[in-house]
């Protein structure tokens, strides 16, 4: 246990968010993305686990230690549902509440095409699989900087 960092937060997720520069971006699935077999593809080339967790917990849990990219629309993405892109599920809600949460504002997701998600989640720094049963409780992240202090 450590003072101050979110205990929902492991030590190999810790790692690779601290690992991770401006501009990286991270996946965070549901049990069903075939996660794996993607991570192997990515920077860290193994899979990271929040198991026990829904999306929107891991979420807010890494976003307590990890700025958003506020250089890029395409700071987050959200899968879009097949044949139904402008839908957002519950799941994708919760999290999106998190993202305006952590934010301190409303800022939406992209939405991207379920291929087009799996082809940019080989091109990620990481992939982090979560309990979400859920269908389509998979998101991106592009990871931000932190500012000087004054």
């Amino acid at each position: 246990m450590l003072k101050g960092i979110d205990n929902r937060l492991n030590a190999e997720v810790l790692g690779c968010l601290r690992a991770m520069g401006h501009g990286d971006m991270l996946i965070v699935s549901d049990t069903n993305f075939p996660s794996d077999s993607i991570a192997r593809a990515t920077v860290t080339g193994h899979l990271l686990r929040m198991e026990n967790l829904t999306a929107a917990q891991a979420i807010q849990a890494i976003l307590s230690v990890m700025p958003l990219d506020t250089f890029v629309d395409d700071f987050a993405g959200r899968m879009e549902i097949t044949g139904q892109p402008d839908e957002v599920p519950p799941v994708q809600a919760e999290v999106q509440a998190e993202i305006d949460r952590a934010e301190g504002r409303a800022r939406p997701m992209i939405t991207i095409e379920r291929f087009a998600f799996y082809d940019l989640a080989r091109t990620a720094y990481a992939v982090i699989q979560t309990g979400e049963r859920r269908f389509y409780g998979c998101f991106m992240l592009r990871k931000g900087v932190i500012p000087p202090e004054d």
